[in-house]
């Protein structure tokens, strides 16, 4: 009498193995998805508007791979399966990677005023002259935008101020030039007392456009630095941002 051996299939079946190789396609997806929306539409290749779908469907990608992770966790519980629980556990921890960095962005947006145009001197913000012409094909407007701009800009960046140094102006103005060509920055135009350049954001590569004024005071030199976006109605922050961490190494640089 000959005795067949058969191999015991293990718990849950093939079934466990589906679910965890789906939850890595749904991340891989996702990951594509959100990582390149943003060089997809610096390179030209797709609008905005369709950048921002890639976005959003690749939250619902994530989303997906979450769900279809926590599932197999459970279940691989159930089953006694280490292996794709463990693989459930690993999506899971990139999902939630992937996500925060959307996730960071809509906080920020909840936090800060829907504008785009910030500057030291709300009474009289330095003008554009040199990049007036790339702002009038431009959605936003080249003027400041006014007393509403002014007045929501104190309330949420109190700490956005005019810089004073003791500092003879030339060496200013080669202080702040080579803080701009540091950053990176696409310099315009560079007069006496007055720079404008444009500084490009990593990741979609939106513009904004940026002028440093110099003026003469009894202690100095005073700086004043307006930041504008060429597009979209709130900056997220972003302006703001650029303003305080210039004048903050420009101080520290003639220190």
């Amino acid at each position: 009498m000959v005795t067949r051996l058969t191999k015991a299939r293990p718990r849950g079946g093939r079934w466990l193995g589906v679910l965890a190789g789906l939850a890595i396609l749904l991340i891989a997806i996702a990951t594509l998805m959100m990582a390149g929306a943003g060089p997809a539409y610096r390179g030209e290749l797709i609008s905005l508007g369709e950048a921002f779908n890639l976005l959003r469907n690749g939250v619902y990608a994530a989303g997906g791979a979450v769900t279809v992770s926590i599932i197999t966790l459970l279940w691989s519980m159930v089953a006694r399966r280490s292996t794709p629980a463990l693989v459930a556990s690993l999506v899971i921890v990139a999902a939630a990677a992937l996500l925060y960095v959307p996730w960071q962005h809509w906080q920020r947006a909840q936090q800060v005023p829907a504008i785009h145009d910030i500057t030291t001197d709300t009474q009289n913000p330095p003008a554009f002259e040199a990049l007036a012409d790339a702002r009038e094909a431009a959605p936003n407007a080249v003027d400041y935008p006014g007393d509403t701009t002014a007045q929501q800009q104190h309330a949420a960046y109190p700490y956005i101020k005019p810089l004073i140094l003791a500092e003879a102006p030339q060496t200013v103005l080669a202080a702040a030039q080579a803080e701009a060509e540091e950053a990176g920055w696409r310099i315009a135009r560079i007069s006496d007392n007055h720079i404008e350049a444009t500084a490009t954001t990593r990741w979609f590569g939106f513009e904004d456009d940026v002028v440093i004024r110099l003026t003469d005071v009894e202690n100095g030199v005073q700086v004043d630095m307006r930041s504008a976006s060429r597009l979209g109605a709130s900056d997220v922050g972003t302006n703001a941002a650029r303003i305080a961490a210039f004048l903050t190494s420009l101080e520290a640089r003639l220190k």
